[in-house]
């Protein structure tokens, strides 16, 4: 039952995750304009994301367009946009399959061993989506970081973190959070099963050496042994006897003798 809960917990935290890891792969807030200097007055901010570039002037509406070239883009964001990509992949495949195992579905019947699997398995595919999430978020923060510290480039080239990349970092920490839900429990109950068929190499057991199968003799008959009867004696008497079991022309010898 608890391992049912927490498998449940594990299923939200990574729903969650993804759905962050959607929203910033989406989202063009990952580099915004870094406003430098004496004038407050801000009348332009320039968004920057994996997919497009977006431009927002006072109180008008967002305006967007899309990368014309792929190769003109810099070496993190082009390793963000297929990180991002395979870290979506890998949750949405991790995702289905612990839908398989768990324990309040009935798609693997009576076979714990092959569900516990099928979450170690699911499990392991949502850290390695967390894995792909977190490393294109802080590449991306790093040259951000480096960039703006650089004495070299003028306060328009300098960027600030993006909301983008606050909602990636929080999405990882939620798919590492359920993957190692998904994981530990399963491990856990796995090697509880073990311990009960465990038995201490120390204690003193004998190991005796198989003995080779005997042939079956064959039943002998039995021999019967008739006990004699014992056969009624004759009871003498003085007295007459009136009780006869047959009528008989001549007289019984019990007769003669009590006549005597």
């Amino acid at each position: 039952m608890a391992n049912s809960a927490l498998e449940i917990v594990a299923l939200m935290l990574t729903l969650i995750g993804m759905i962050g890891t959607a929203a910033s792969t989406g989202m063009p807030m990952w580099r915004v304009t870094a406003f430098i200097g004496e004038n407050i007055i801000v009348f332009e901010t320039r968004y920057e994301g994996l997919w497009m570039n977006c431009f927002r002037q006072a109180d008008i509406r967002m305006q967007c367009k899309v990368y014309d070239s792929l190769l003109a883009l810099s070496p993190d964001l082009q390793a963000a946009r297929g990180l991002m990509c395979s870290a979506l992949a890998l949750g949405g495949l991790g995702l289905l399959i612990s839908l398989v195992g768990l324990q309040c579905t009935s798609c693997i019947q009576n076979d714990d061993k092959a569900k516990r699997l099928v979450l170690i398995t699911a499990g392991v595919m949502i850290i390695c989506a967390c894995i792909c999430v977190l490393i294109p978020v802080s590449w991306t923060g790093h040259v951000i970081i480096r960039d703006f510290y650089n004495p070299l480039l003028i306060d328009a080239q300098r960027r600030e973190l993006g909301e983008a990349l606050y909602i990636g970092w929080v999405a990882a920490a939620f798919l590492f959070a359920g993957g190692c839900f998904f994981v530990c429990c399963n491990l856990q109950s796995d090697s509880k099963e073990s311990e009960r068929y465990l038995y201490s190499r120390a204690s003193d057991y004998m190991a005796y050496p198989p003995q080779p199968p005997q042939p079956l003799q064959p039943l002998q008959p039995q021999q019967l042994v008739l006990l004699p009867q014992p056969q009624p004696q004759p009871i003498l008497s003085r007295h007459p006897s009136n009780n006869y079991s047959y009528n008989s022309r001549y007289p019984s010898v019990r007769s003669g003798v009590a006549y005597l």
